[in-house]
């Protein structure tokens, strides 16, 4: 089978199925429409989720295909337009045939001008039939671009994490790791520049001789982190084809233009725009349950609504990924010999606490939470008792009631306040404010 490609009879069937390859193309492009527009809000609020709750993993995966699917639905939403007019211009040709310019009666100057610009009907289908091709194939090619600027981010932070961090490294030794960390870094990231404009620059270090010698190395690293193998074939293909070149290029500025569009905003205030976090003279949806929309998350701490009609309120507090640092900075024992925050498998599960150590810590850790979390109104505090609970966005964290039957009817300030240590003294600080009102039924 690796040498059908020489055999005539397969190159023969390469060129009937290139011919009726529109059908395919079609075909994929509105399934894969329909199923990327289905889940890319899906995507877009898993992502958003993600961010809020500080899983940057997770974030960073959910960016990349949100990314993915954004070029694939602007760039086969092209394809199917274009590949329509093509539809149309071949079912006009049956109709009409080729451009008659003599039947137009136009004048010698204006004929001349288009039978150059315009030319023949024939050639102007043949242009179509190659935007689209181009544009279908490059839209998957495009994919694997993204991915592997996302594969080398990641090796450039797996180095620093192995080598350069003290907290993660591997290599308790601070010279050797210094000396294998650094090179490994310098050497990633000016591969990964000298990759980036060779890509610019359509292949120029490959074609000085002596610069290919020095650049050999570094193609060959970046191959193999890039996954290259999988998509280089179809990288030359366009390379060699002047066509396929310019129209990747034009794509560029095109998504350029896309990004800005998209980025534009219509500013009403000069002083009250974008993201407004909750203070006395602010109040964002985020921070009260009953205004959050479908894709929008707990911003740090919540209470129910903003008036409040009974004589408690709840509150409650999403947990990240500080909590734990929040946690050992007062009480050192329940900092754990190996910390297991970030991402992990449920395929191997290994805990060698007992079920009585393992609750006797979590019901220290809820203690020592409820001693570095307060609660105050203006500026009384109240009694509040966090639990672990999960909201009605199903995010993670800790919840307390407050009774309120002697509050004044009213707008009053809600404080989280957290205690931390800063040059071995303890402040409280303002962890989150949020204004609401109190009408008692």
């Amino acid at each position: 089978m690796s040498q059908d490609h020489n055999n005539p009879a397969f190159k023969k069937l390469l060129q009937k199925l290139q011919e009726e390859s529109w059908q395919l193309e079609l075909l994929i492009s509105g399934f894969a429409i329909f199923g990327l527009f289905t889940a890319f809000p899906h995507i877009t609020i898993a992502a958003k989720a993600a961010q809020n709750d500080g899983k940057i993993y997770s974030w960073i995966i959910l960016m990349v295909v949100l990314v993915s699917c954004a070029i694939l639905i602007f760039n086969l939403l092209l394809h199917v337009v274009l590949r329509g007019l093509w539809i149309g211009a071949l079912g006009l040709r049956y109709v009409s045939g080729d451009i008659d310019y003599d039947e137009l009666n136009y004048s010698e100057k204006f004929t001349k001008y288009l039978k150059k610009k315009v030319g023949s009907f024939d050639r102007y289908i043949a242009k179509l039939e190659n935007y689209c091709s181009i544009i279908f194939a490059i839209s998957f090619m495009l994919i694997f671009y993204v991915l592997a600027f996302t594969f080398t981010i990641i090796s450039i932070v797996v180095i620093a994490r192995l080598f350069l961090d003290d907290s993660s490294r591997i290599i308790e030794n601070d010279a050797i790791s210094y000396w294998i960390g650094i090179p490994l870094m310098l050497f990633f990231v000016i591969g990964m520049l000298f990759t980036f404009l060779d890509f610019l620059t359509l292949g120029w270090f490959k074609k000085k001789k002596w610069l290919s010698k020095i650049y050999f190395p570094v193609y060959w690293v970046f191959s193999k982190i890039t996954l290259a193998f999988l998509y280089r074939p179809l990288v030359y293909n366009f390379l060699d084809n002047k066509f396929g070149r310019r129209v990747s290029m034009a794509l560029v500025p095109i998504y350029v233009l896309i990004l800005v569009g998209a980025s534009l905003r219509y500013k009403t205030s000069n002083y009250f725009n974008g993201e407004l976090s909750s203070n006395s003279i602010i109040a964002s949806n985020e921070n009260y349950e009953d205004m959050l929309d479908e894709d929008d998350f707990i911003d740090n701490v919540a209470i129910e609504s903003k008036v409040i009609k009974d004589k408690y309120m709840k509150v409650f507090m999403v947990l990240d990924d500080d909590f734990d640092d929040y946690v050992f900075s007062f009480n050192k024992g329940l900092k754990p010999e190996k910390d297991i925050r970030g991402l992990d498998s449920d395929v191997f599960v290994m805990n060698s606490l007992s079920w009585n150590q393992r609750d006797s810590l979590r019901r220290a850790y809820v203690k020592t939470l409820n001693e570095i979390f307060t609660v105050r109104i203006d500026s009384v505090k109240f009694d509040s008792e966090f639990i672990v609970s999960r909201s009605i966005k199903n995010q993670k964290g800790f919840e307390t009631y407050v009774g309120l039957k002697n509050l004044t009817e009213g707008k009053h300030l809600l404080h989280v306040m957290r205690k931390r240590i800063r040059k071995q003294d303890t402040q409280n600080w303002y962890y989150e404010s949020i204004p609401f009102w109190y009408f008692p039924n």
